[in-house]
């Protein structure tokens, strides 16, 4: 131990810097920073024997470790940006501004679901949307009496009085209930896992450096974690944490209850490096295991020893480009006990998965360089894209489904094009590994989009891109052909023009996989793209580059009043968005000089 002595674990600590180094000067007015919150890293277990380094060019010495990633909560439900992106868009304004080559026709009430016309986002679109699992009988939940929101299930177990060996400490606010109980209802929580710990934050407490809950696991790192939105109110909030360990532990902290899956791997031994709740679905969630697969779980179902299923038409068996295999389909009956489902997406380490805003496709990136597209809902793969080069490490979608962005090993973040199934520009600007991107939803609307990244230079990069202005590729064949929809929420039968010919991509970089998918009559074949050079693809600059932390940052968050960052070492920074005034001021200059706000 360093020093001679114990390794303790300190308290969280608030500072306030000023001055211009911490500021972020944009377009729309300049963001300051007001909380430096650095939360307490917890020491190794005493129980961990200190790890021997025989071999001084090791690379793996020590158990997988994410540094600090973070999930935002409210009790009240969100309040969607006020602007227009998923207003239900006219023909004229969903279409005046648009490129030919991203240009549909107008669509009726009833067209192809997700669209901008469709009014992508309301509630009206979500209730008539499919969701995973829905013709599957043995899936459906059992019909319950009364309020079914007073009745939600919890996990089994007490955390604070667990005697398990895998949770080593809780500390839970001596006031956790009357806090709760007091702070406003739309009031910012966070949640972050860092290392071995869950730490519980209330963002808009006077004392923010007191956790609401604290947990250390023995020996566990939890590397990822999510929060239902669909079964979140003010009594109940279902959290589900993976670990190094190949662990799953389903968490409500307002009863402090937990149930363990996938318990010392029983279903997958393998670390969990992504995890995600399925959209709509209460309980079902994803998780993505660092042997490239993806399992499906139920949190109220038990473990049961995985024997993979004899997948039908031609799944079982993925050749050449194509890895998707189907180990256990959504449509088993076989579904008394967990797995759900489950992938095998590539032989390599799975960094991050999203799903569509619509919850019908599925983005996943791997230390291979894909980016697949892959139809949740149906089992199949749609395409597959790949880095310039090295592994893809983070992946997100625009609000409204029509771009999805991928971050890697090339110091690049690339903007993908479902509608176009193509690569429309590079953003260049990081000078390290990028490690997590986001959308900013308060900055996009129909025609133009911001988002961020974030990497291990400690940058934080601000882009602006508009779909009327965006580069297109520089050399392109002009051999084209209606490639039909990619998923249900991109449009169907979009009519080429002239000019749109010359602006599509050519099929020569596209090959068709389709031995050992099983594609029958009227399905679409995965396509497997080849990579763009880099002197063809667009070049994106960033409108705002700042180091913003002296330690590799490790996540990246948006919300309405603020931006968030968070380093590998427990930095998480709140960065204050420009006063209503500063940004009508630039509205009105950008305005006057014909430029959108």
């Amino acid at each position: 131990m360093p020093g001679g002595g114990p390794l303790l674990e300190t308290n969280n600590v608030l500072e306030h810097p000023t001055g211009p180094e911490y500021q972020l000067v944009v377009g729309e007015g300049t963001y300051v920073l007001r909380d430096d919150l650095h939360l307490a890293t917890p020491p190794p277990h005493p129980s961990d024997a200190p790890q021997p380094n025989n071999n001084p060019l090791a690379t793996n010495i020590g158990p997988p470790m994410v540094g600090t990633k973070l999930s935002s909560a409210t009790i009240a439900p969100r309040k969607p940006p006020s602007h227009g992106l998923f207003h239900i868009a006219t023909t004229q304004s969903a279409r005046s501004n648009l490129p030919p080559s991203i240009q549909e026709e107008a669509l009726g009430p009833k067209s192809d679901a997700g669209s901008i016309t469709n009014g992508f986002g309301s509630p009206s679109y979500y209730n008539h949307t499919p969701t995973f699992g829905d013709s599957n009988d043995a899936l459906r939940p059992a019909p319950t009496k009364g309020n079914k929101k007073d009745q939600r299930a919890k996990p089994k177990n007490n955390i604070v009085k667990s005697n398990s060996s895998f949770v080593s400490r809780v500390i839970p606010h001596e006031g956790l209930q009357k806090r709760l109980a007091e702070r406003p209802v739309d009031g910012l929580m966070m949640f972050a896992n860092v290392n071995r710990s869950l730490v519980w934050l209330d963002l808009v407490s006077d004392t923010k450096t007191e956790n609401l809950t604290k947990i250390l696991f023995t020996k566990a790192h939890a590397l990822c974690h999510d929060i239902n939105e669909n079964t979140r109110s003010s009594t109940h909030l279902d959290m589900i944490l993976g670990f190094n360990t190949s662990d799953i532990i389903w968490y409500e902290p307002i009863s402090q209850k937990y149930t363990r899956l996938n318990k010392n791997g029983m279903i997958n031994p393998s670390a969990v490096s992504s995890i995600h709740w399925v959209p709509n679905k209460e309980n079902l969630f994803l998780a993505a295991h660092m042997d490239g697969s993806l399992v499906v779980y139920d949190k109220e179902k038990d473990d049961a020893d995985f024997v993979p299923e004899e997948a039908e038409n031609g799944h079982g068996t993925g050749t050449g480009k194509n890895k998707f295999r189907i180990k256990k389909s959504v449509q088993s009956k076989n579904q008394k006990g967990n797995p759900v489902a489950a992938y095998s997406v590539s032989n390599m380490k799975i960094n991050d998965i999203a799903f569509s805003p619509d919850g019908q496709l599925l983005a996943v990136v791997c230390d291979d360089g894909c980016l697949t597209i892959i139809d949740f809902l149906t089992e199949r793969v749609r395409d597959t894209y790949r880095a310039y080069y090295g592994g893809l490490l983070c992946v997100t979608w625009s609000p409204d489904g029509r771009y999805v962005l991928t971050g890697g090993q090339d110091d690049l973040v690339s903007i993908w094009s479902l509608v176009d199934q193509a690569l429309v520009a590079r953003c260049v600007g990081h000078d390290s590994w990028v490690t997590d991107i986001k959308f900013d939803a308060w900055r996009c609307d129909e025609r133009n989009y911001r988002f961020g990244s974030v990497g291990e230079d400690g940058r934080l990069l601000l882009w602006d891109f508009s779909v009327g202005i965006l580069g297109r590729p520089k050399a392109m064949s002009m051999s084209v052909r209606n490639r039909g929809s990619v998923s249900s929420h991109v449009p169907v039968g979009r009519k080429e023009s002239l000019s749109a010919v010359g602006r599509m991509r050519s099929n020569s970089d596209r090959v068709t996989a389709d031995v050992g998918n099983g594609v029958g009559e009227g399905q679409q074949a995965e396509a497997v793209h080849a990579v763009d050079s880099m002197r063809s693809t667009a070049v994106l600059p960033p409108v705002m580059s700042k180091i913003v932390d002296e330690h590799p940052l490790s996540w990246l968050g948006f919300e309405e009043h603020c931006i968030i960052t968070a380093c590998k070492d427990g930095h998480v920074r709140e960065w204050d968005r420009p006063k209503e005034g500063a940004d009508e001021t630039m509205g009105e200059r950008r305005a006057s000089k014909g430029l959108s706000p």
